[in-house]
């Protein structure tokens, strides 16, 4: 029977290379203590708070009713989430030291329910053999059962270019039923994947990152998005991560300024 193995995170320690190495021979890995749930308690509040914003302002008919974007603009605790030192570095021994965030977004499962991420799927659709492009993130708010809707995962699945059969996923999955309140799970995003059933009264409520190649696309302009006051106070590390060192010129004369004025960077890779 398959497993996953977990590596314990530990403040001031750096677990990069030992998390890289099982990521990329394994395809996943539980980081477990990643914060701590006092941190987690804080989140899912803003995260609720969220939610109750977003049915508000787009009522029940929405499309991603249940699901919040750009968290990074959504809560104090978002931001000191990305900041993490150890977070960053994991993700950049897997991507390379430019690597930014593609998307940063809530994984609620409703009660007596399941979601959008019932279906078998993977975080990227390019597949490029012994090459990561994108590292899949997701938070646990609340432990993750198998009651509740834990994830369930074909870990190895990251070289197979199509979805798997449901019955050969159901045969080879892993259901990610032992993940507790401030742990997390980081993944080959090119691993099939899929959401479980909330047979329970409550909402599980977890927070998902996807980073990628820091030559790639995000899924919002968060520079954008966030207001200037914001940004400058945020570290140069954590506006990098934000995607700030790779922002296209917008004219040719942003283009011809000098390379430490310009909005793109270089030696990003």
């Amino acid at each position: 029977m398959k497993s996953i193995k977990s590596v314990n995170i530990k403040p001031g320690s750096d677990s990069s290379n030992e998390v890289k190495d099982i990521v990329t021979k394994e395809g996943t890995v539980i980081l477990r203590n990643l914060i701590t749930k006092s941190h987690a308690q804080k989140l899912e509040h803003q995260l609720v708070t969220a939610l109750a914003e977003d049915n508000v302002k787009y009522g029940d008919g929405y499309i991603y009713n249940g699901m919040v974007h750009a968290l990074m603009n959504r809560g104090s605790e978002f931001i000191n989430l990305i900041s993490l030192p150890s977070l960053l570095s994991i993700y950049r021994a897997i991507l390379g030291h430019g690597c930014i965030i593609h998307a940063y977004n809530s994984s609620s499962m409703p009660p007596n329910k399941t979601n959008y991420s019932r279906a078998i799927h993977v975080d990227s659709p390019r597949l490029i053999p012994g090459y990561i492009t994108n590292i899949g993130f997701t938070l646990a708010l609340n432990p993750f059962t198998n009651e509740n809707g834990a994830m369930e995962i074909y870990p190895d699945s990251f070289n197979m270019l199509h979805a798997p059969a449901e019955y050969i996923f159901d045969k080879e999955k892993v259901i990610l039923d032992n993940v507790e309140v401030g742990d997390a799970i980081l993944f080959n995003a090119r691993c099939w994947h899929r959401g479980g059933n909330n047979t329970t009264q409550q909402w599980r409520h977890g927070v998902t990152m996807n980073i990628c190649r820091n030559y790639m696309r995000q899924q919002f302009d968060y520079c954008k998005m966030l207001s200037d006051h914001t940004l400058k106070q945020l570290p140069e590390d954590v506006r990098k991560f934000l995607g700030y060192n790779v922002r296209m010129p917008e004219n040719m004369e942003e283009f011809l300024l000098p390379p430490d004025e310009r909005k793109y960077k270089p030696a990003q890779e």
